[in-house]
């Protein structure tokens, strides 16, 4: 319906306006020698065969041997050289340009400032010069040469470039496409000779490369969800979208305030989303000297841990929670941080509570109740020395299973995986390029198992690859073929290529899934490249229904992404995957109009997008951490948490055991899930349904509890919360109620009864995501 919509005036006059600008597109890399010169004239190459006027002018190949490949037969408009220090600099040619005018110009470092005596001193102005002429630029940068992360980068790594840019420069850009790169392949480049050339060899440390390589990740995801909110608003949609978190803490200007922020800011590091405080003030009466001291308190510390800071007009007590969930819906909040409520149960009911309100409308978003015990709380805000428990172990003996544990690690195969956020963005054409790689430096390497579906790029890519024959397999009188393990662990190559990681095999093979095989593969000391998409993570299932309204059948365990050496994402914009699909180059013409209606809408591919930024910065934080890196971007956690997750039977439980595991590998903690059981005996459907939760439960490296209620409903929330007790819990998992009134009224509310009985805790009530649902 969006599309029978009148235009503003002021929609016509920018659209006119952009028919007579040219395109920009920016690759953007953490670092120096991550590759974004190679897309850039790959691109260019490609554009050429299609018939488009590509020209290039300041582009420094540094003679690496795979970029000085891709300048093929692309035309030359020379720069202008001139010397600075004691080294040769590259200016554009701006006059030579606009008297070629081609369609599109390639030029590299978009931070470069131009000689003294150029028309414009940097790079950026003529660029903006050939735009409005309606000349198309394609050009790269690095993360650090933007300014507001230059300065945070200088702090992680202590580098700080000569030349910068406006920190606003990627809305400039039309497309901007990230060239993510690990550590390891920058090193093993370095090593072998082909990053000669750099200035800034300060960057080439691991811990450096990967802060850089996270910075460009976030970098990127924050550039993304501005792009979302804006399709989402013109859709007319409210509400988180499910690819990023924005966190809510509301609070009073009273002693526990801080407590709230610095709770809340803990959440959003951890989380990787954006920090929102609000307080209600009464705007008829001044602020006592008392309340005022707290609000500069408050301002200050919001201020200082990067959050927004807002005053809402007080309404009535009834109506706060409907004011505060306007204001969450209009800020697509996913999550809104609080105090537990303070009054007896009576109370709650004779004067009506903000929580228990809260928990009924909250359809959308999670609720999260902070520990009410400022000794406690404060005490556990402290961060983990991790680096002091790592001194002691040193001298520690190795027990027999860890010496085991660790000689099965160096004999395993070093393991690879290309991640994307759809089907498309080139995942396995990358693998098939590292293959010949590899295969030109005299490694063995095969294909295990490749699925070109019919793609031009992805066939020619093959090469030399020889490829290991698959295994026919008879079902319900149908010969089907699957990946062949055993013929690969007999054959024995130094390293295989195996395609779409998430499979499911048909029945009668030896592992239900593929990542089975793959772990058998790496257990013989043979090394994988493989691929798989972001929504077939097991613990995003439910972001991505969310995103998609499609439920991902096929799904691999966090674990097996965290076993990796190396993970890298590939990253396409919404726009050229879109293109890719209308040519054809994903599926076949005739599925292509049915896809672009459904999963491939623009909204879903670039909230699936945002979500794989995120997971994979998330990822490469832990990482950090995992060698002490002091400068991860999240910052420190706290120490020895411990999360209790309660679930009953219903299909909602498995949302609850995949938040739980999320919030539990964040923050390094034991998690327990737990299900009380009131029936005398159990039904089969029931023991079938607790047995597939405690697969899940397992298969994402959690403990599974059952607990006896003695046949008695009402005691189901004293069950639980004296076992969280036990095990020592600090955050509490929760679902949100979906009794109805006469049900509460007669039973009571086991959601409500647990949080009275748990105020000593935190407590995590996650959202029952209803996309039909209205405030």
């Amino acid at each position: 319906m969006d599309s029978f919509k009148r235009k503003t005036p002021e929609e016509i006059l920018l659209s006119i306006s952009k028919l007579h600008r040219g395109t920009l597109k920016i690759y953007i890399g953490p670092v120096s020698g991550s590759g974004k010169t190679y897309h850039m004239l790959r691109e260019g190459n490609t554009l050429k065969k299609q018939g488009i006027d590509v020209v290039i002018c300041a582009v420094s190949t540094l003679q690496r041997p795979e970029t000085v490949e891709q300048l093929g037969d692309l035309e030359r408009v020379p720069s202008i050289h001139w010397m600075k220090d004691g080294v040769e600099q590259k200016d554009l040619n701006l006059d030579a340009l606009l008297e070629r005018n081609p369609e599109v110009v390639l030029v590299d470092a978009l931070a470069h400032c131009n000689r003294p005596d150029a028309m414009f001193e940097t790079r950026l102005e003529d660029i903006q010069v050939l735009l409005a002429h309606h000349i198309s630029v394609i050009t790269t940068v690095n993360v650090y040469e933007l300014e507001g992360y230059t300065e945070l980068a200088q702090k992680l790594t202590g580098f700080a470039p000569e030349c910068t840019l406006p920190a606003d420069t990627l809305e400039l850009a039309d497309e901007v496409r990230l060239i993510d790169v690990t550590p390891e392949a920058i090193l093993n480049r370095l090593a072998e000779g082909n990053l000669r050339g750099n200035k800034d060899a300060t960057l080439f440390k691991r811990g450096n490369l990967g802060v850089l390589r996270e910075l460009a990740l976030r970098v990127v995801a924050e550039d993304v969800n501005v792009s979302l909110n804006e399709h989402r608003e013109e859709l007319g949609l409210v509400g988180p979208s499910g690819a990023a978190e924005r966190i809510l803490v509301t609070t009073q200007y009273h002693w526990n305030g801080s407590i709230y922020v610095r709770r809340g800011q803990q959440i959003a590091k951890r989380l990787n989303g954006e920090l929102l405080v609000v307080t209600y003030r009464d705007f008829r009466r001044s602020l006592s000297k008392e309340e005022a001291a707290f609000r500069r308190s408050m301002v200050k510390l919001v201020e200082k841990v990067g959050g927004g800071f807002e005053e809402l007009p007080l309404p009535g007590r009834r109506r706060i929670p409907y004011t505060l969930m306007a204001y969450a819906l209009q800020h697509h909040v996913t999550r809104i941080v609080m105090g537990h409520s303070k009054q007896t149960r009576w109370q709650e009911l004779w004067q009506g509570s903000v929580v228990n309100k809260m928990l009924r409308m909250a359809r959308n978003m999670d609720l999260f109740l902070v520990a009410d015990s400022a000794a406690h709380a404060g005490e556990r805000v402290l961060p983990a020395h991790l680096s002091a428990s790592k001194e002691k172990q040193k001298y520690r003996r190795l027990s027999s299973e860890e010496v085991e544990e660790r000689i099965g690690h160096m004999r395993r195969g070093k393991f690879k995986v290309y991640i994307g956020a759809a089907p498309g963005v080139g995942k396995t054409y990358m693998m098939l390029r590292d293959g010949n790689d590899l295969l030109g430096k005299g490694v063995d390497v095969k294909i295990g198992l490749l699925e070109t579906h019919n793609r031009q790029e992805t066939q020619q890519q093959i090469g030399s690859l020889p490829l290991i024959s698959r295994q026919k397999i008879s079902y319900q009188n149908v010969q089907l073929e699957e990946m062949d393990t055993e013929a690969i662990i007999r054959s024995c190559p130094e390293v295989v290529l195996v395609d779409e990681l998430a499979h499911t095999n048909v029945p009668g093979s030896k592992n239900k899934k593929r990542y089975e095989d793959v772990l058998e593969i790496l257990e013989a000391g043979i090394s994988v490249i493989t691929t798989v998409n972001v929504q077939h993570l097991e613990s995003l299932n439910d972001a991505v229904e969310q995103i998609t309204g499609i439920r991902v059948r096929e799904t691999v365990p966090d674990h097996i992404l965290q076993l990796a050496d190396e993970v890298q994402l590939i990253d396409v914009a919404p726009e050229a995957l879109q293109r890719r699909m209308r040519e054809g180059k994903i599926y076949a013409m005739t599925k292509v109009d049915q896809a672009l209606s459904n999963f491939f809408k623009t909204g879903n591919l670039i909230a699936l997008r945002e979500l794989a930024l995120r997971e994979i910065a998330d990822d490469v934080d832990e990482r950090l951490e995992s060698i002490e890196r002091t400068s991860s971007l999240r910052g420190p956690w706290r120490r020895q948490e411990v999360i209790f997750i309660g679930v009953n039977s219903t299909p909602y439980a498995e949302r609850l055991i995949r938040r739980g595991f999320r919030t539990a590998y964040r923050l390094k903690a034991a998690w327990y899930v737990n299900y009380v059981q009131v029936e005398a005996e159990l039904s089969e459907e029931l023991k079938q349904r607790l047995t597939a939760l405690e697969k899940l439960t397992v298969r994402l490296g959690g403990k599974f509890i059952v607990h006896q209620a003695r046949c008695d409903y009402k005691q189901i929330a004293q069950v639980l919360a004296a076992k969280a007790d036990e095990l020592g819990a600090t955050q509490l998992v929760i679902g949100q109620s979906k009794q109805t009134l006469w049900e509460r009224l007669a039973r009571g509310s086991v959601v409500n009864k647990l949080i009275r009985r748990t105020r000593h805790m935190d407590v995590l009530i996650v959202a029952d995501f209803d996309p039909n649902s209205e405030l």
